[in-house]
């Protein structure tokens, strides 16, 4: 059975809209954590084994509007990104695949 992905589109500084695709919530001092990837990133390195794929990977804060029942994906705070990442990186040290697929292709479960 295939698990049901969550992708959300955001719009850049100059209008182009991209999509990120859900990867893990997790809470955070008593407030609601998505990891993002964006899934249409590609190496482009000489050598996959170098490719750096935690940069096509986001941190965002959810923020909840009870009014009209929606959900806004914000930047957390600067004070806060360190202990997110160290969090986001005990998440994922497992060596399983940043993606959460077992059989993805983007290659993170290949690197050591």
């Amino acid at each position: 059975m295939e698990e049901e992905r969550d992708f959300v589109v955001f719009t850049d500084d100059d209008g182009n809209e991209f999509e990120l695709d859900v990867i893990e919530y997790f809470d955070y001092n008593g407030d609601e954590y998505a990891v993002l990837i964006d899934t249409n990133e590609q190496c482009d390195c000489e050598n996959e084994e170098e490719c750096d794929y935690e940069q096509g990977l986001y941190i965002m804060k959810i923020v909840v509007n009870e009014a009209d029942d929606t959900e806004e994906f914000v930047p957390p705070a600067d004070e806060d990104m360190p202990e997110l990442i160290k969090l986001v990186e005990s998440l994922f040290e497992d060596g399983g695949c940043c993606c959460g697929e077992d059989d993805c292709d983007c290659g993170c479960s290949d690197k050591e």
